[in-house]
């Protein structure tokens, strides 16, 4: 199976900065679109962030120009920084990735979320 781990979530200040990691274990699985979605109270799950095993990138346009999405293929990581961080930024941030193995077809896995809050 495969499992991701979000870390780097907390409490900012409006125009503040962020930095989430995500690191997936896999076992057997490959990976090959990593990315962020974020669920504001109330809402729905909206993609944030996605980026490809080849480093092709899409943002929704909330966070165009403020949050940048990378991804080390090596260690199965994915890092989304933010910055000038805004209150309706405010959400739990769930990792994903698109994996999986030689004998099946690939599929959506989830992270358990990491709060972010940008508050004054």
């Amino acid at each position: 199976q495969v499992q991701l781990v979000e870390s780097g979530g907390g409490l900012v200040q409006p125009g503040g900065s962020l930095r989430l990691s995500c690191v997936a274990s896999v076992g057997i699985f490959s990976i090959s679109g990593m990315g962020w979605y974020r669920q504001a109270p109330g809402k729905k799950r909206e993609l944030v962030a996605i980026i490809t095993d080849t480093g092709d990138s899409n943002y929704a346009d909330s966070v165009k120009g403020r949050f940048t999405i990378s991804r080390d293929n090596a260690k199965n990581t994915v890092y989304l920084q933010m910055y000038r961080l805004k209150p309706e930024d405010t959400a739990v941030y769930y990792c994903y990735a698109l994996a999986g193995t030689a004998w099946g077809d690939e599929e959506d896995y989830w992270g358990q979320g990491t709060q972010v809050t940008v508050s004054s």
